[in-house]
Parts: C-alpha cells; structure tokens; sequence
C-alpha cells in the first residue's frame, strides 16, 4: 500500500490557489485511475484503490495545510505504512513556476506543512515531490493563497500533470527512477 498526499487547505476559497497544487495533483490522479476522493477519514478526503496494480491511497487533508500532520499519521497509522510507502505533493517557493523536485528525505525548508509532517511522523526520510509555484511577490504568507496568472495557468497545467506522471513512476518504479526522470528542468531537454 502507498500513501499519497496531496497538501492544501480546504474550501472553495482556496481552490486552485498556489498553496493548493498538492491538491490538484491528486485530483488528477483521482480523475486517471477512477479512485474518488469524496470519503472522509483520517481528518482528509481520501480515496483507496489501484494505480496499474499497486494498491494507493489518496489523501488530502481537511486539517488546513499547517496541520496536515495529522491526517499523515493518522492514515499512516491506521495502513500500517513504512516511511518509505508515503508520498507528500507540495507547492514550492523556492522553485520556478511549474519546475518539480522529487526527493527521498528532507527538511522542511520552511514549509509549514512539511514541518508539520515531519513532527506528527517522527522523521523527515519519507519521499516528497515539491512543485514550483514561483517566487513570492511581496509577504509570502498572501502570495501562496493567491491563483496563477493567465500566462502561469498553462506552465501550471502541465506541471500538474508530469507530477501525476512522476507518482506513477514512483508507484511503479521507486524513488530513484522517478527523481532520474523528473527532477531534470524540461526546459534545458533534460
């Protein structure tokens, strides 16, 4: 079994906003392999089901992004899951709009969320994917709850798709195939 999380906050107000691409990445998820998200537990919207044979779990955390932690363990406990069976989707300041970062381990880097995780779960050496939402234009706080611009909607669309792309590939093929193949920037042919 495979724990996959997609980090955002609840509601429509932040729907589609920058903070929510994990979100949207199990969303799309949801919609390839036919696993609904509607069911509530673990303090998350989840969905359990099958991507090509591997049995997954779909969660995104009703818990408001800084408290996600929760909802990880709680499925983490309740699954019975090893570090290396969890998977976290998170937006990234540090990176350009739309570039992934799949990692095995890590620090939180400032990510609320992810230091969240990182607290409830006990360790930080469980697999993350971190997607580009681009740098902050003024407090940082304001600039993750605000939508992509017109021009950033089609980079953005296509991320959330190779990141979907590299869940499978991790699903499938491990954490090592998977940074092989989607950590290089597409822009430079890598």
């Amino acid at each position: 079994m495979k724990l996959i999380v997609g980090l955002g906050n609840p509601g429509p107000a932040y729907e589609k906003t920058r903070h929510n691409v994990g979100f949207d990445v199990i969303d799309r998820l949801s919609a390839r392999w036919n696993i609904g998200t509607k069911a509530e537990k673990f303090h998350a919207w989840f969905g359990q089901g099958l991507i090509d044979s591997e049995p997954v779990v779909l969660l995104k955390p009703t818990t408001w992004m800084n408290r996600s932690g929760q909802a990880v363990s709680a499925a983490g406990r309740f699954y019975k899951l090893e570090l290396g069976d969890l998977l976290l989707l998170t937006d990234d300041l540090a990176l350009p709009t739309g570039r992934l970062r799949f990692r095995m381990s890590g620090s939180a880097g400032g990510h609320n969320g992810l230091q969240n995780v990182i607290d409830h779960v006990g360790s930080q050496d469980w697999c993350r994917l971190r997607i580009g939402i681009g740098e902050p234009i003024g407090d940082p706080a304001n600039y993750v709850l605000t939508r992509f611009d017109r021009d950033e909607e089609p980079i953005m669309m296509d991320a959330v798709n190779r990141a979907a792309d590299a869940v499978e590939c991790w699903v499938q093929h491990g954490p090592q195939t998977t940074m092989n193949r989607f950590n290089p920037d597409p822009a430079k042919g890598g």
